[in-house]
């Protein structure tokens, strides 16, 4: 699978080389599935799509200054500002995050965690592998007398969006202590840049506990840990728990698809699961670009479904598409 991605990466690159005029930036989350997209509706059409991979927080201010046909975000703009900024935003794909590990010995989905425990650990509250409290969680599992090692994003972004908005959501002291947004002031750990940095620290370091999108924890051979959902229950993070996620809520395009899906109802709900929104000029200076970009987008939500499936993201459900399509019509004139 890594080499798989590698190789669609270059031939990415390749065709971003000789770019048009339609150019996007935005999430690493996503990064694995727009980099497919691009290059398959490349082979297909002739069409080029230039994305960077720099944070969701650099894709909002790009956008925002007008120097791309569009951003991408995990982290959904309120209405308010959207309107401020004269953007409009829709969902386009959904995924998950995962906290991923390296401890020997300990594959993937063999240990749970509880949010609370998550946030002791991102806090500095809980430092090493066989406290009391991990153990507790995970009855028969045999942990090593070894320091925990954090590890979290640098840079702005909406992975760590999700996961500081998951651990406000269950733990009171992270909400008053640290909070949630794209960048936060972190308690403890070491930095890392996108997803692809924190992967490779988790590789590197024995002990270290960070957070991906679950292609790049597959990519990489990650272990990662199982985590109580909201009905109390440990799901594994795939497709199917990502998808349960996004069926216990509402969509409305009245509000411009605003929903974060962080600690969603249901049994079968992974509790860290993160959508990527588009965002998009509403009156852009080259309306040929903001066509273009429509144009592919309608293809991925269409044709390139069996991609998002295929690197384990969620395609929006048939009904959603026909809001995102109708939400198309009324905004971009």
């Amino acid at each position: 699978m890594g080499r798989h991605i590698a190789a669609l990466a270059l031939l990415f690159a390749a065709v971003s080389a000789f770019a048009g005029d339609v150019t996007g930036a935005g999430s690493t989350f996503v990064y694995p599935l727009m980099a497919k997209w691009a290059a398959t509706y490349y082979a297909r059409t002739g069409r080029q799509i230039d994305y960077q991979p720099i944070g969701s927080g650099n894709g909002i201010r790009q956008i925002k200054a007008a120097s791309i046909t569009f951003g991408t975000t995990d982290m959904p703009l309120k209405p308010e500002e959207l309107e401020r900024a004269g953007l409009a935003q829709f969902p386009i794909a959904v995924g998950g995050v995962v906290p991923v590990i390296n401890l020997q010995g300990i594959g993937a989905g063999q240990i749970h965690m509880t949010g609370a425990l998550l946030a002791d650990i991102y806090r500095g509250k809980i430092a090493n592998w066989n406290d009391a409290a991990i153990a507790s969680a995970n009855p028969g599992v045999q942990f090593p007398d070894l320091k925990i090692t954090v590890v979290h994003r640098s840079d702005g972004s909406g992975t760590t969006f999700n996961w500081t908005d998951y651990l406000s959501k269950v733990s009171p002291e992270w909400k008053a202590a640290v909070g949630a947004g794209t960048t936060v002031r972190w308690p403890i750990g070491m930095n890392a840049s996108g997803n692809e940095g924190v992967s490779l620290y988790i590789h590197n370091i024995r002990g270290a506990i960070g957070y991906v999108e679950l292609t790049y924890a597959l990519q990489k051979s990650l272990p990662y840990a199982l985590v109580q959902n909201r009905d109390g229950l440990y799901v594994k993070p795939s497709r199917e728990s990502f998808s349960a996620a996004v069926t216990a809520v509402e969509w409305n395009p009245r509000l411009d698809f605003y929903q974060v899906l962080t600690n969603a109802p249901g049994p079968n709900a992974w509790p860290i699961t993160g959508t990527v929104f588009v965002l998009m000029q509403r009156s852009a200076a080259h309306p040929s670009n903001t066509k273009d970009a429509l144009a592919f987008f309608q293809w991925a939500l269409a044709e390139g479904q069996s991609d998002a499936s295929a690197e384990h993201y969620v395609a929006l459900p048939p009904e959603l598409v026909k809001q995102v399509i109708a939400y198309w019509a009324e905004t971009f004139k």
